[in-house]
């Protein structure tokens, strides 16, 4: 192990990431992305996941447990009787958290193991329908060789979730990062902390770092959090070209960008040359334009697939027999606050809409997670079949772009 390498362990070993309280787990259920069930369904599976056969999945890294927990959670609450999710990492303190996460919720399908992720073939031999991947490829010494040793024990039918820093939202991390190497030192992991809060609280209102609204784990994240944000011993962030080199290095293509709007010139540009323009580009240029012109993104999360998947085609939200989802959201209350034909968001601080067809509120209220597009057409009677599934799709595409709507079910 590298001096770096015991730098990395001991950070985590003193200040377990992100910080949890195991009590919290009576009240909330953490969720967020990659991972949640519903998006590994659409964009993993094409809304084709068969939960009543086995079904493993890989948390690589996976800290305090958030994904580990929420993917475990809502397996169980789906009822897949033969699923398993293995939790591997470092450092035995953030295991021992999220141990005591699990053993709060009472999950049985949820295994724990020790290691780095480039030993996964030995500490946590797959194969594996997804894994996981959040946070963790930036703070290796060669993030290549992690996601490779990662996609040697991915299923060729199965897929990633990615999260790797954005260079461009994170204005201002990197000289603080700097300025505190050259004045910590070798303290010890609290001197540090202390130096590094003194710090933040004298720098001028026109440093970066004051200046950046998309950073907060500093302030928002206890002691723990202002230790990854500022102090963590290895630390890189990627341009949207460089995360799609770093998937294709595994022999993975990026199945899509999360969420899918902040990835589209679109949202960021209002001249109509412009957008003309942005629009015949290549997916990978709009998708990098959207980042030079977002200046929001201070991460990048992405799905992905073995290369030989790349093309396999997502599902019909307007087909018959699809079955779509709300993501985290209550159908009845979506479906009453949706008013003038469009939908609204803001998305890293840009505003964002999209339009909707004028029964969007009626589909919307329908959307249980388990009647099928038909039966959303019988109970409404629409009329011509053709033209209300055009409008299920018009209505889908407006919410997935800001990764509100999921095909649960495909046909």
């Amino acid at each position: 192990m590298s001096e770096t390498d015991q730098q990395v362990h001991a950070q985590y070993e003193a200040y377990p990431y992100p910080a949890r309280d195991p009590r919290d787990e009576a009240r909330r259920l953490v969720t967020g992305s990659p991972s949640h069930l519903d998006e590994i369904r659409h964009h993993v599976f094409a809304g084709r996941l068969d939960l009543d056969r086995p079904f493993r999945a890989l948390v690589a890294g996976g800290g305090t447990g958030d994904a580990a927990i929420m993917l475990a959670q809502q397996l169980a609450d789906a009822g897949a009787a033969d699923a398993e999710v293995v939790h591997l990492d470092i450092s035995s303190a953030s295991r021992a958290v999220a141990m005591q996460r699990a053993e709060a919720r009472g999950l049985t399908n949820l295994r724990f193991a020790d290691g780095p992720i480039e030993r996964v073939a030995a500490v946590a031999p797959g194969p594996y329908d997804y894994i996981d991947c959040c946070g963790v490829l930036h703070h290796l010494d060669s993030p290549e060789a992690g996601l490779a040793a990662l996609a040697g024990v991915l299923k060729p039918g199965g897929g990633m979730g990615l999260m790797v820093y954005g260079t461009l939202g994170r204005a201002g991390v990197y000289p603080v990062q700097e300025a505190l190497a050259q004045l910590a030192g070798k303290r010890r992991e609290a001197d540090k902390v202390a130096l590094a809060k003194r710090l933040v609280a004298g720098l001028p209102k026109t440093h970066w770092l004051k200046r950046n609204p998309f950073v907060g784990d500093h302030l928002t994240g206890g002691d723990a959090g202002l230790y990854d944000l500022l102090l963590h011993p290895r630390d890189r962030a990627y341009r949207v070209e460089e995360v799609a080199a770093l998937v294709g290095s595994a022999g993975l293509a990026i199945r899509t960008w999360i969420e899918p709007a902040r990835y589209d010139p679109g949202t960021y540009l209002s001249d109509p040359s412009l957008r003309k323009t942005a629009a015949a580009l290549d997916p990978q240029a709009r998708a990098a334009l959207a980042e030079r012109l977002s200046g929001a993104m201070a991460k990048h999360i992405v799905y992905a697939l073995p290369a030989a998947r790349a093309a396999t085609p997502s599902p019909d939200p307007g087909a018959d027999g699809a079955v779509l989802v709300l993501r985290n959201l209550d159908p009845a209350a979506v479906s009453k606050g949706l008013s003038g034909g469009v939908l609204k968001a803001e998305l890293g601080g840009a505003p964002w809409q999209a339009p909707l067809p004028a029964i969007a509120p009626a589909i919307v209220a329908r959307l249980d997670g388990v009647r099928t597009v038909a039966d959303i057409r019988n109970d409404l009677k629409p009329g011509d079949p053709a033209r209300f599934a055009d409008q299920v799709r018009a209505t889908f595409n407006a919410f997935h772009a800001i990764n509100r709507m999921l095909v649960r079910q495909a046909e």
